[in-house]
Order: C-alpha cells, then structure tokens, then sequence
C-alpha cells in the first residue's frame, strides 16, 4: 500500500526573525516527510498595518509565497484579521483559503498543529473534503484559553478524529477542561535533533562564544514575553549577581518584549552581566547551551518544552517551572522544578543548581527520544484514522 497523502496546517515555522519558532513542528513535518507524501501549508494572519491594530503577544510579519524551508514541501499564505475583532471568523476565513488548495492536492487526511483557529480551519475543510482530520494542540493553546477562544477550542476538539497532545499533563487537561474524548486524545510527545543537540565541549564552546573561564552562565531560549517569566528571572539574577559577580545570564530569541527587557537590564544596572543575544540557528543554540552551567526557563505556562528536552541532551541541567509536561522530562537527576511566578524560589533554585555537582554525561545519556520516534506515530496515527473512515 503507498504511503498516504497527508495536508499538514500550521501558523508557526521557523522564520528570518526567529529561528526557534515552530522549530518543533518544523522537525515533526520533516520527520513524516521522509514517510510519507506531505504538503505544508503555513498559515499566518494579515493583520492591518495601523496603529493598535498589530497582535500584542507575538513578534508578527508577513509571510510572503516565496517562503521556503529545507526538508518540507511549503506553501505560505495569509488570510486577513483583526486582533480580537475577527477571532470568531478567522478559521472559517483561512477555510475558505485553504479548500481549494488542499482539493487540489487531493490528501487522504489533513493534520493541523494549533488547536485555533487553525485546527478549526483545516477541520472545516476536511469536512467539506469528505476526509478525516487530526489536530495537535502544542501548549497555550490548550492551557491559556478564554473566552471565545475557549468555546472555538472546544468546538474544533468536539469536532476530530483524533486529538494529539505533546503531554500526559495536556492531555488530561484537554479532557477536563474542553471535554475531549480519552479514547480519542493520544499524546505523542516532542523528540530532539540528534546532530545538533549532543554533548559540546563547554571550553571550546565558550571560547568561540567570547564567555570568560571563570564565568557562572545561564541561559534562557524562548520567546521574550511576559509569561515566559522573564520579568522574574531578571530580578532573581539581580539578587544573584549582587552575591556572585561572575554570574552571567545570556537570553537568546526575541519577542514582544525585547525593548522593555532592555530598558528592564539597564534600569537594574545588569548590562555588563546580561546579554539579549536576539534570535539564533538551532546550531548556535545548542554551543550556548554547551557553554553554559545551566538552563532555565520560568514559565507561567507549557506544553512539552522542547528547548528543555535539547538542553538536557546537551548535558546540561535545568531550572524551569512546574507547569504543563515539564514534570515529564525533568527529575532530580537533571535539574530542579519551582512553581510559577515565584521569585524567591527562582533565585533559590538558581542558586542551588550553580552549586550542585551534577552528571553531565549521565544527564545527555537518558535523552534519547528523536524526531524520527515522532514521525513513525504520528504516521501509525494517520494511517489508523484513515483505515477507520475507509
């Protein structure tokens, strides 16, 4: 039997700037690429370009139809919104976008990452396509939804053939929250490049990347937004660097937020201890990683990071909050879990992890989970659904 047809949905994938972005979804595409016939469409809104009228939560641009990425067959578009305004529409707008392409295509199945309005889109033209559709929700979109955001995600849950989640933790929370079905909910979770993210050597690492010897670093890769904890990891530091002038804390990506973390470092005096490194390539982060003691990340929300999943295959320890699938991929043996928002306990943690001895070798040894672990279930889950319709 030949490999199916398979119309990959997604708002988000890697872009000029910002290389982290949708870098999870990017790998799983490319992984069931090398499995099946897939095509990607990525999916972005149009936003006027007036004055507050531009989304407040996420850097945007727009996308143009020359966009290309190695490893996937793509095709960009963009449909028009207005933040808050047009949310109700948006996916019946990219629906409309979206039908004639994928009728073109012809796929046995269409697959959407994002739960909405992008899952909804692609399961109101799978439906118009007579073909079984799959959604994967990735984290805020399940664990940050309110209002009509909320009631659209729990109409487009209602709606699939199946439910993939990045996390036990999410998957429980699709079922309590948005009335998901258990025997329709799957969690396959994120893996890791192997080329890219391995153990480093931290001297060498830090030469190339001009981090003295003696120094005590810390990294944080993400968005630069409010609820990555940003603005509690800043004071935490600030606390620390007043014990332990070799401490530096290096943040790598960019967002919404990356002028007032300036005016935030500067305010504090930190601008000889922290550095906004912008957003990097995949390789660079895994030589920052390398060159650093620990990672951290202080989220008020997650899904399954997967930048923890990297870190810890580099070898290094992790500092990060308990929320959403984190629980999953750190234990005691590779890093410590504080709760949200919660300074004290952040510069505790901090500390404490600076301090410790740990196992690096040990640490990157137990990470094992690739992309292409990804790529066979999400295919085996693919195929199930369309045997089940035929």
């Amino acid at each position: 039997m030949s490999p199916p047809r398979i119309a990959l949905i997604t708002p988000m994938l890697p872009v000029d700037h910002d290389q982290t972005r949708g870098r999870y979804i990017y790998e799983t595409a490319r992984a069931l690429s090398r499995l099946a016939e897939v095509r990607t469409w990525f999916i972005q809104p149009r936003y006027p370009r007036l004055p507050g009228l531009s989304p407040r939560s996420f850097l945007h641009d727009d996308i143009g139809p020359d966009y290309r990425i190695e490893g996937i067959d793509v095709e960009a578009l963009s449909y028009p919104a207005i933040p808050g305004l047009s949310r109700v529409l948006n996916g019946v707008v990219a629906s409309r976008l979206l039908t004639p392409r994928l009728r073109r295509f012809a796929p046995d199945l269409v697959l959407a990452y994002w739960v909405y309005p992008d899952g909804h889109a692609a399961l109101r033209t799978a439906r118009n396509l007579g073909i079984p559709c799959i959604v994967g929700a990735r984290g805020s979109d399940i664990h940050v939804r309110s209002g009509i955001n909320a009631i659209m995600t729990r109409r487009t849950i209602a709606g699939v053939d199946r439910l993939l989640t990045v996390s036990k933790a999410m998957r429980l929370a699709a079922i309590k929250q948005f009335g998901a079905s258990e025997n329709r909910t799957l969690t396959i979770s994120n893996g890791f490049n192997t080329g890219i993210f391995r153990p480093l050597d931290r001297v060498a690492m830090r030469n190339k990347l001009g981090i003295e010897p003696q120094a005590r670093l810390v990294i944080y890769v993400g968005r630069l937004v409010e609820s990555k904890g940003l603005c509690e990891l800043i004071e935490a530091h600030r606390r620390l660097v007043q014990r332990n002038r070799n401490l530096r804390l290096v943040l790598i990506g960019d967002g919404v937020m990356r002028e007032r973390l300036g005016t935030l470092i500067s305010t504090n005096g930190l601008e000889n201890s922290v550095l906004l490194a912008g957003g990097c390539e995949p390789e660079q982060v895994a030589e920052w990683i390398a060159a650093a003691d620990l990672l951290t990340l202080p989220s008020w929300s997650e899904g399954y990071p997967n930048v923890v999943v990297e870190a810890i295959a580099c070898g290094r320890p992790v500092v990060a909050t308990d929320v959403g699938g984190t629980r999953e991929i750190i234990d005691s043996s590779n890093g410590i879990l504080i709760p949200a928002r919660n300074v004290d306990a952040l510069e505790r943690a901090l500390d404490d992890a600076l301090e410790r001895s740990w196992d690096h070798t040990a640490i990157a040894a137990a990470m094992r989970r690739t992309w292409d672990d990804v790529g066979r279930e999400t295919l085996a889950v693919c195929e199930q659904v369309i045997a089940e319709q035929r």
